[in-house]
């Protein structure tokens, strides 16, 4: 080891004292802009909201408490801190049914052992007043947050699900944590209320179901696949991974570490009770963000001809954006290729009528003006779909059908 010269021990000592602060603040500076990028990531979009207690936790779904850890609930805590999971998931409900094992003394006692409690509630949306009371019921006794599980029964509901927000945030509140777990690819589901669910009023939080295995697909892939459409609902992105189905434990690491990559603030798992010793082990181990993997920001290409939600939710914010006289349709038409070329131009974009993502960027800025599509109709003209409350129970898209389902039916709620 050699030694400097102490013929100046101050000056050296104060030089250094200013070197190790400089150091120190730079570090500092570095952390929070890694912070600030990656809350930007997780919103996904402009307009993303801050995330609450339970959702940066890594969380395991319960689908049924006698089937986790034989329902002892000190083991359930236990496990849980093993692993690194400070949520967990339970059902509460399906369709107009509260489950019985959702109970106060149960959030309670997981409380007590440090752990995040969510509700989360299989919907159908033949009764959506009702469900939105089981969700209701769940939140009263404790819950942290409250998750809507709406897959196939709702294709083509957009006034079931316009009707079970409005009567859930009317008996929870407009700020209460709600969060949509359904299916990832957004593009497969033209019929699906995606704009609805994870619209104004709606729930605050996404969490796509990315089951690569089901899916067929690697992690990588699913990812990609789910960023590219869902972060046009501005709406940070909290993905759900499987431990079903016995999936690779380098997969499981890889499915943590795109988290990270895309900054989600946490993943969570389906399901406690099919969760292995060997996987519970994997994901109790440290990851990092894939080295040198930057994901890409692209967003999806609207143009005339296409059609579905993305159509709906473009539509809406270009009613947001001044183009009041646009019906809401969710088909992009001469009218919508009109209406985006006006949008275009008063924003100084170039003019081609294609939503493509400079374009979205734009547009997402725009505050969107959604439809009521659960209030009763007042008259069958386009304009007042556009203008005002009423007027159709669905946009003509909600009867395009699936082009598949990714997640398969072998996983019933």
């Amino acid at each position: 080891m050699i030694f400097a010269s102490n013929s100046h021990p101050r000056p050296a000592r104060r030089r250094f004292a200013l070197l190790a602060t400089l150091v120190l603040l730079l570090a500092f500076a570095a952390l929070c802009t890694r912070a600030a990028q990656s809350a930007a990531e997780v919103s996904g979009a402009p307009g993303g909201t801050a995330t609450p207690s339970g959702f940066e936790s890594q969380g395991m779904w319960v689908w049924y408490v006698s089937k986790s850890n034989r329902g002892n609930v000190a083991q359930i805590i236990e496990r849980a801190k093993r692993s690194r999971v400070g949520t967990v998931y339970i059902k509460a409900g399906d369709a107009t049914t509260t489950w019985s094992q959702f109970t106060s003394s149960l959030v309670d006692a997981l409380h007590a052992g440090g752990l995040k409690v969510c509700a989360w509630q299989f919907v159908y949306g033949n009764a959506p007043y009702k469900e939105a009371g089981v969700g209701a019921a769940s939140v009263a006794k404790g819950a942290d947050c409250l998750i809507i599980d709406a897959e196939g029964q709702y294709e083509g509901k957009y006034a079931s699900a316009d009707r079970y927000m409005r009567k859930l945030r009317s008996q929870i509140g407009a700020d209460f944590p709600v969060a949509l777990a359904a299916f990832p690819y957004v593009d497969y589901h033209p019929g699906f209320p995606y704009s609805v669910f994870l619209g104004p009023g709606g729930a605050q939080f996404n969490q796509p179901q990315m089951y690569w295995k089901t899916i067929g697909t690697s992690v990588r892939n699913v990812y990609a696949h789910t960023y590219l459409y869902n972060r046009i609902y501005s709406r940070p992105i909290y993905p759900i991974g499987q431990t079903y189905e016995a999936p690779k434990k380098r997969e499981l690491k890889r499915f943590r570490r795109f988290a990270l990559s895309y900054g989600a603030g946490g993943v969570s798992w389906w399901s406690w009770q099919e969760t292995t010793g060997r996987e519970w082990g994997t994901l109790g181990k440290k990851v990092g963000r894939i080295a040198g993997f930057q994901p890409s920001t692209a967003l999806p290409l609207l143009k005339k001809g296409s059609r579905g939600d993305m159509v709906v939710w473009a539509q809406e914010h270009l009613l947001g954006a001044g183009q009041s006289t646009l019906p809401v349709t969710g088909i992009f038409g001469a009218q919508t290729y009109n209406a985006v070329v006006a949008f275009q131009q008063q924003s100084g974009l170039y003019a081609d009528g294609q939503i493509g993502t400079d374009t979205w960027v734009a547009l997402l800025r725009s505050t969107p003006v959604p439809v009521q599509w659960g209030a009763r109709a007042t008259t069958s003209t386009a304009r007042s779909i556009a203008a005002r409350p009423g007027g159709a129970s669905a946009p003509l898209s909600a009867g395009i059908p699936a082009v598949r389902d990714e997640l398969g039916s072998g996983q019933a709620r």
